[in-house]
C-alpha cells in the first residue's frame, strides 16, 4: 500500500517511517515548519527521508503558526519541566495543529496517488492533545473520505493511537530505527535537556521497553524524580 508518513523528526514519527518502509510501500515523508522553537527536529526528518530513499516535502507553515499563539512551542514562553502527563504540559498545545497538517498531507497523498497517510499519534498524547485522540482521528478519516469523494481514496493510518511510547520504542527497535538520529526535546538545545515533558517521556519509554537509550541528555537523571512525582 502506497503510504505517505507525516514525519516531524521525532522518535515516534521516524520509527513509524521505518515501520512503514518495512511493511508497506513508503512513498514520501512530509514535515511542517510552523515556527516551532525546536525546529531542529526537521533536520532529522530530512535525514530519515534520505536514509529511506524517499522524497521529503517540507511545508512552510510559519505564517499560520505565527497566528496560533499561546503555546510554549511557538511563543516565547517557558517550556515546563516534569512528566509528560502533567497538567502543566498543556501549555505546549498548538491549536488545531494536527488537523491542519493532516489536511495538507491528505492533499499531497491524493495528488501523488497514495492510498494512506500515516501519523504517529499515540496513547500518551491523549491527555494533553485533543487532536491526537481516537475520536479526532476517526472523525478526520471520515471527513477526508467526504472531501476526496470521487477523486481519491486515501485513509488515515494511526497504528500507535492505542499504544504507549514504550510500545513505539519496541516496534521502532524491531524495524531498525536509529533512535540516536531522532529529536524529541521541546527546548531545542545542543543535546536533549532531559527535563522537559517529552524528554522525560522518552527516557521513561526506553526504560519500560528495556531498550538501550542512545540519547545524550543534559540532565540524565531528572526523569526518575519526575516519574516518582507523577505517581505520588
Amino acid at each position: 500500500m502506497k503510504t505517505l508518513v507525516v514525519c516531524s523528526g521525532g522518535l515516534d514519527s521516524v520509527s513509524l517511517a521505518h515501520i512503514v518502509a518495512r511493511d508497506h510501500d513508503l512513498t514520501r515523508l512530509v514535515s511542517f515548519d510552523y515556527g516551532q522553537r525546536h525546529r531542529k527536529e526537521l533536520d532529522f526528518a530530512a535525514e530519515a527521508a534520505t536514509r529511506l530513499g524517499v522524497p521529503h516535502h517540507l511545508i512552510d507553515m510559519r505564517g499560520i503558526g505565527a497566528a496560533l499563539t499561546g503555546s510554549a512551542l511557538t511563543d516565547d514562553l517557558e517550556v515546563p519541566d516534569g512528566h509528560y502527563a502533567e497538567e502543566t504540559m498543556r501549555i505546549t498545545v498548538v491549536p488545531n495543529r494536527n488537523a491542519i497538517m493532516l489536511t495538507v498531507a491528505f492533499g499531497i497523498a491524493a495528488a501523488n496517488g497514495c492510498a494512506a497517510v500515516a501519523t504517529a499519534v499515540h496513547g500518551g498524547d491523549h491527555f494533553i492533545y485533543p487532536d491526537c485522540r481516537p475520536r479526532f482521528t476517526n472523525a478526520f478519516n471520515d471527513m477526508q473520505a467526504a472531501a476526496l469523494d470521487g477523486y481519491a481514496d486515501v485513509r488515515l493510518l494511526t497504528p500507535f493511537v492505542h499504544r504507549d511510547k514504550a510500545a513505539i520504542v519496541t516496534a521502532g527497535a524491531q524495524a531498525g530505527t536509529p533512535f540516536a538520529r531522532t529529536w524529541s526535546c521541546y527546548k531545542g538545545g545542543a543535546v536533549h535537556c532531559g527535563r522537559c515533558g517529552t524528554c522525560v517521556e522518552r527516557r521513561e519509554a526506553f526504560d519500560i521497553a528495556g531498550v538501550p537509550d542512545p540519547t545524550p541528555y543534559a540532565d540524565a537523571d531528572f526523569w526518575l524524580q519526575a516519574v516518582r512525582a507523577h505517581h505520588v
